[in-house]
């Protein structure tokens, strides 16, 4: 699959990215989010330079990723429990019908 070239902005300075064909909007609205976390790094402390400023939101980022992995997993570890429960319930379901006929 060939690439596409995106124009991304990133505190004022524009990045030329390379883009597999078809994932370009996804990247613009990655870029999009990566932007809000630096500019609010940005604003809440005057001092830090360019390198701080994204090791900041980069920490950030990944704690947002943490976060959602752990709901994920959470949800995943209900499911699981649901789907085992509700296998019981049927296997004994068919156990008393097979009973029955019987």
């Amino acid at each position: 699959m060939s690439n596409s070239a995106v124009d991304i902005t990133l505190l004022g300075r524009t990045y030329s990215i390379a883009c597999p064909k078809g994932q370009e909007n996804a990247l613009r609205v990655v870029a999009q989010g990566v932007e809000q976390q630096l500019s609010s790094v940005k604003a809440k402390t005057n001092s830090l330079s360019r390198e701080e400023i994204a090791i900041m939101a980069a920490l950030n980022i990944g704690y947002e990723l943490y976060e959602e992995k752990q709901k994920n997993q959470q949800y995943m570890q209900q499911m699981d429990e649901r789907i085992g429960l509700l296998q019981s319930t049927l296997e004994h379901a068919l156990v008393e019908r097979s009973v029955q006929e019987d």
